[in-house]
């Protein structure tokens, strides 16, 4: 059973930083498409970040391109998300997703139903 655990989230200023981890276990595929997703009240979740694990491909939401970069340790099993330049409107809870053996293409997946584990979701805040 995949399991997902992030952390690392919190309160900053506006044009702060954080950076979001997610330790993984139960991944038996070498490779995967890894994703981190936010979500605020009243919203469908957002894939913002996906990486291939086995090769480094990444692909972002056009709203954080040039501010975050998802980047993997395959020796910790984990994937981080670093974020740059963060904004109000950032503010969200963000979760960690697997699609254990699968493949992350430019478009597919970015909805929830293409990932089949879930990490806790840890909150970012940032204010103006």
């Amino acid at each position: 059973q995949v399991q997902l655990v992030e952390s690392g989230g919190g309160s900053v200023q506006a044009g702060g930083s954080l950076r979001l981890s997610c330790a993984a276990s139960g991944l038996v595929y070498r490779s995967n498409c890894m994703a981190w997703f936010r979500q605020v009240p009243g919203k469908k979740r957002e894939a913002v970040a996906r990486i291939n694990t086995g090769e480094d491909s990444t692909y972002y939401a056009d709203s954080v391109k040039g501010r975050f970069t998802i980047s993997q340790d395959n020796a910790k099993n984990t994937v981080y998300l670093q974020m740059n330049s963060l904004k109000p409107e950032d503010t969200a809870m963000y979760y960690c997703a697997a699609r254990s053996g699968g493949y992350c293409y430019a478009a597919y997946p970015r909805l929830e139903s293409g990932f089949g584990a879930w990490g806790q979701g840890t909150q970012v805040t940032v204010s103006s």
